[in-house]
């Protein structure tokens, strides 16, 4: 019988596959903004008020310079719906928290409120926390006093700085995680 001839698989749309790495950027005109680059996507974000840094330390005000690999999305049920994402999703409650305090033993790890060292709240009263996307920067494991709490989360309205997380609009926060997985980087230039 005669060979036929192999034929490519059918390619998957574009959108379809998941694009890797968000790229984050600082202005050149104002260190605590930047623009965040993903695929065809580039939106505005806040960075840390000192701007980004390549030795973060607790409380200096710095996004870390490097890879960031989202883990998890927390987001607020009362104030908006499930975001659309391959990540996994929880909601946050009023007893949720992360310990900011290096002398603690869970330092940089999510806690249950009340809790008796220096901590975040998430059940926020602003937006900033409606939804907001863990991420690895010194967990694994975490070492005292090299930062704790960076996130990628919601920004203020005028892009005001962060105390070293990522942070974008809303809309742009829910069209992101349409796309990103496990396997997703955000890398801060």
């Amino acid at each position: 019988s005669p060979t036929r001839p192999m034929q490519a698989p059918l390619a998957e749309p574009f959108m379809a596959r998941p694009l890797k790495t968000l790229e984050i950027r600082r202005s050149p005109l104002c260190r605590s903004r930047g623009q965040l680059t993903f695929g065809a996507i580039t939106v505005p974000c806040a960075l840390g008020k000192s701007g980004t840094t390549r030795f973060k330390r607790e409380g200096d005000g710095a996004t870390p310079i490097g890879p960031l690999k989202p883990l998890e999305v927390y987001y607020r049920a009362d104030r908006g719906l499930r975001p659309r994402t391959a990540l996994p999703v929880r909601q946050i409650d009023r007893m949720d928290g992360w310990c900011d305090d290096p002398r603690h033993p869970r330092y940089n790890r999510p806690v249950r409120l009340p809790f008796g060292a220096s901590h975040e709240t998430m059940w926020r009263e602003d937006r900033l926390y409606d939804i907001v996307v863990t991420l690895d920067w010194n967990m694994y494991p975490a070492v005292a006093g090299q930062g704790s709490a960076i996130f990628f989360h919601i920004a203020r309205e005028d892009y005001r700085p962060t105390e070293g997380c990522v942070a974008v609009a809303p809309q742009h926060m829910r069209l992101l995680l349409e796309k990103l997985d496990q396997s997703c980087l955000l890398e801060v230039f």
